[in-house]
């Protein structure tokens, strides 16, 4: 039997293949529908969106190293955090493009997905709203943003390539952290709405300040004036009467001034209460940025041992727990129960895990895929760590609360580097 391409018969019109073409008989090009989700994943891949769990739990621990119950201020500083590093992230990038032509070609700008003017603006536009989220939460909150926006800036313009990299980091870090304290403690955050009375604007203004007592002084002259026709003996007595509730109506305005005054205090003994934790997070920034100069090229084994030796001394500090020396905490919250040193020992060994096995392997064997993994754990590992030291201070529910974007950040990560 002859085989080959069946003859059409006489006068059959013979037909082209289409080739690319779309829709009902082939009369459209396909539409390019995958461009607009590119594009969302090379953004995605610029700001490195997997590490952004990681970023939340600052906030909490320091609320919680506070003695504070995160709130409004609590909100705000996870959303400046959030802001200002997705700033650096972007920023990383566009500082780092002329390497990342040569040892990391596959990145959003060397390949030409981004821009490098989209990228500097995009840091631009991040600061600035993470600035202006933290204006929210007071003045002091404010200066601390202002003062972790400048170290993100810094370091990756300049420290990054200095010996000052690492710390630059940390310090970075531990200012995330004390953001979280301080905007919890604002008052403007935290302070309860009382009720209001007569006087009451005038009377939170404080003492020695104009208008302070005023509606009580009032209320004493509007005494002395109805009595003042009954005698001089009753004008006497009515202006004595007067005297008093005028002086009573300062005395009022004084004590009505103290709840601001008594509130001063513990915006300024947050930081100081939350600094233990923030050096702990900080200390093991410093780590992870140390080893994370090697994950292009590999072939340090020093560093990540240092490193692994670093991340036990943390692991015993956070669980033996207590204040630092020197620092006067807030009041102890209530006893927490027995769960509390439960949770803290999972939280720790979680942590541990997650960070001690990949540097043990990059330092067995210093590859450049191995150790960007360990500085994939270390970034992932910040998560357990926060969550340790939130239920060190005694919020064991903020410590689970944190410990809820583990699943999150391992599931974005399989999509989405964040190294």
């Amino acid at each position: 039997m002859a085989t080959g391409s069946p003859r059409l018969p006489a006068g059959s019109p013979a037909t082209a293949p289409s080739v690319g073409l779309s829709g009902a008989g082939g009369t459209a090009p396909a539409p390019d529908r995958s461009r607009p989700r590119a594009r969302l994943r090379a953004w995605a891949e610029l700001l490195r969106v997997s590490a952004l769990f990681s970023v939340p739990g600052d906030a909490l621990a320091g609320a919680a190293a506070a003695g504070l119950r995160a709130g409004r201020g609590t909100a705000l500083a996870v959303g400046a955090s959030l802001c200002l590093y997705e700033a650096g992230m972007a920023l990383n990038d566009w500082a780092d493009r002329e390497e990342d032509a040569i040892d990391r070609p596959h990145r959003p700008i060397p390949s030409g997905r981004i821009t490098p003017g989209a990228a500097l603006g995009a840091a631009g536009a991040l600061t600035a709203a993470g600035l202006a989220l933290a204006a929210r939460a007071g003045r002091p909150a404010l200066a601390v943003a202002a003062g972790l926006g400048a170290t993100v800036w810094a370091y990756d313009l300049h420290l990054k390539h200095t010996k000052l990299g690492p710390a630059a980091m940390g310090t970075a870090r531990a200012l995330d952290l004390l953001l979280g304290a301080v905007a919890t403690a604002a008052p403007s955050a935290t302070a309860p709405s009382a009720g209001r009375s007569p006087g009451a604007d005038d009377a939170g203004r404080g003492p020695g300040t104009p208008g302070a007592g005023h509606g009580s002084r009032t209320a004493g002259v509007a005494l002395a004036d109805r009595t003042a026709g009954a005698g001089r003996g009753s004008r006497t007595a009515g202006g004595a009467l007067g005297s008093r509730a005028a002086l009573a109506g300062r005395t009022s305005g004084r004590r009505r001034a103290a709840p601001p005054a008594a509130r001063a205090p513990r915006a300024v003994s947050a930081p100081r209460a939350a600094l233990p934790a923030a050096l702990a997070l900080g200390a093991h920034t410093y780590a992870v940025t140390a080893v994370s100069r090697h994950e292009a090229q590999g072939g340090s084994t020093k560093v990540p041992l240092a490193a692994l030796a670093g991340t036990a001394v943390l692991g015993a500090a956070v669980l033996r727990g207590g204040p630092a020396a020197g620092v006067s905490s807030p009041p102890p919250a209530p006893p927490a129960p027995v769960t509390g040193p439960l949770l803290l020992t999972a939280f720790t060994g979680a942590y541990l895990r997650t960070c001690a096995v990949p540097l043990l392997h990059a330092a067995l064997n210093p590859s450049p895929p191995l150790t960007q993994r360990a500085v994939g754990g270390g970034i992932r590992a910040m998560i357990p760590l926060q969550a340790a030291l939130a239920a060190r201070a005694g919020s064991p529910l903020g410590g689970l609360a944190v410990m809820g974007l583990v699943p999150l950040a391992r599931a974005l990560a399989r999509k989405v580097s964040p190294t």
